[in-house]
């Protein structure tokens, strides 16, 4: 493709404009060479300076010598830069990447999550979808269709159940710790209301509900219960979430562990799998291979939101990953991840502020040019995304660090160093 009118499509998806679906390997995946001798005598002084800078300014201390590092050029898929790359780290929440990739494919950005209530025997059971951002307001108006319905059938006391059997029974991934289900995540469950971090989210909006049916006159009898609906009970009530692809930017800017859990359940069931940790993985493993043609040597994750300690990444793969949100082929599909990654200095994201991102003297200048998705595990560091270098060319970057002795905020800020090196800001 010609230089030119690559740099043209690769602005338009990062702007963003969509582009037509097609499936096919990551030129990144397909350039193995590109890092090859050839292709660094191809250097022009830009990418020479920043494959200086990037040289020294990765033996900062704060890093350690437990890094894997790329940049890539988006506009001709060659590697301008590399540091043990195809080494496989522990990417904390840069696994979130893959997660929404696969999401995004198998159950296409226009999917929305339905939360059903319907009636037999007596009983009310609300049923859950997987909808993680559904909200107290959703349930209320879940509420007044139900009474609705209640009192023109002339019933006025029912009982209520919650019918959380889309996903099997929650445990904890494979390199998880125990305290994650105190303040990290909450037990993956169907259903749940307001993100709340409780054991039984699906008991609890079952209460939630039926408070709101009290309001509305009708009497609930006993506590709420948990089975299954009965095939032979009717819908009264329905609740659709928002679209995959806004779900997906609210899960990155913020980093959602709970969102990313729940789309790799069901990212499983969307593959003809369970809708567990293993049929979610074997999900987004077999999406980034067989439709993408991502590289995935070392690829090991058992989990959606990178809580998972046994979760082991390469640079590169994370940069192919993103790669693919740069090409026109695939922007109908992926370029809610682009869209969703946290600008610097985005106030509420995890890259805002608030979280003393980018706000140090040789950082400071990459605020508002630099995308990029965090990672933060005791022992783990990441900063993977996007930003268009001092050449006006769009530079794909992916930096994951793994048991560095220093403060966990000095880590960030050298990684944040390294962001702006790629823009070319700190020069």
């Amino acid at each position: 493709m010609n230089r030119t009118v690559r740099r043209t499509l690769v602005a338009a998806v990062l702007t963003p404009v969509a582009g037509a679906v097609m499936t096919g390997q990551s030129a990144f995946a397909a350039d193995q060479s590109a890092a090859s001798q050839e292709s660094v005598n191809r250097l022009d002084t830009a990418d020479q300076k920043l494959v200086d800078n990037l040289n020294a300014r990765a033996q900062d201390k704060n890093i350690g010598s437990t890094f894997s590092g790329v940049v890539l050029d988006a506009e001709s898929n060659e590697v301008i830069w590399g540091h043990d790359a195809k080494t496989a780290l522990m990417p904390a929440s840069n696994t979130k990447l893959a997660t929404a990739t696969g999401a995004l494919t198998l159950l296409g950005p226009d999917h929305k999550f339905t939360t059903k209530v319907v009636y037999g025997d007596g009983t009310l059971t609300l049923v859950g979808g997987g909808d993680r951002t559904l909200t107290t307001a959703d349930l209320t108006e879940l509420a007044k269709s139900a009474a609705a319905g209640l009192r023109n059938a002339g019933l006025g006391t029912v009982k209520v159940r919650i019918d959380d059997s889309l996903f099997p029974e929650p445990t904890l991934a494979e390199g998880w710790n125990s305290s994650y289900y105190d303040d990290q995540i909450a037990p993956v469950r169907s259903l749940v209301v307001d993100g709340k971090l409780v054991q039984d989210t699906a008991i609890d909006a079952g209460k939630v509900f039926a408070n709101r049916l009290a309001e509305q006159g009708i009497g609930v009898t006993g506590d709420v219960t948990r089975g299954q609906a009965g095939s032979t009970d009717f819908p009264v009530a329905e609740h659709q979430s928002a679209e995959l692809s806004v779900i997906v930017k609210q899960m990155l800017k913020t980093s959602d562990n709970d969102i990313a859990e729940t789309l790799l359940r069901a990212t499983g069931l969307a593959s003809g799998r369970e809708a567990t940790y293993e049929g979610g993985t074997a999900a987004v493993r077999d999406v980034l291979t067989g439709w993408y043609g991502v590289s995935v040597a070392d690829f090991e994750i058992h989990d959606g939101s990178g809580l998972s300690r046994s979760n082991r990444i390469t640079a590169q793969t994370v940069a192919e990953i993103l790669d693919l949100t740069t090409d026109p082929r695939h922007s109908d599909i992926l370029k809610s991840i682009s869209d969703g990654l946290p600008v610097a200095g985005e106030a509420g994201s995890t890259l805002g502020p608030e979280w003393g991102r980018f706000d140090t003297a040789n950082s400071e200048c990459a605020v508002g040019q630099v995308r990029g998705k965090t990672g933060t595990l005791t022992g783990a560091t990441a900063l993977s995304g996007l930003t268009q270098g001092k050449d006006g060319r769009w530079k794909i970057f992916s930096f994951i660090e793994n048991n560095s002795t220093a403060d966990g905020s000095a880590i960030k800020d050298s990684l944040d160093g390294l962001a702006a090196t790629v823009n070319g800001c700190w020069a």
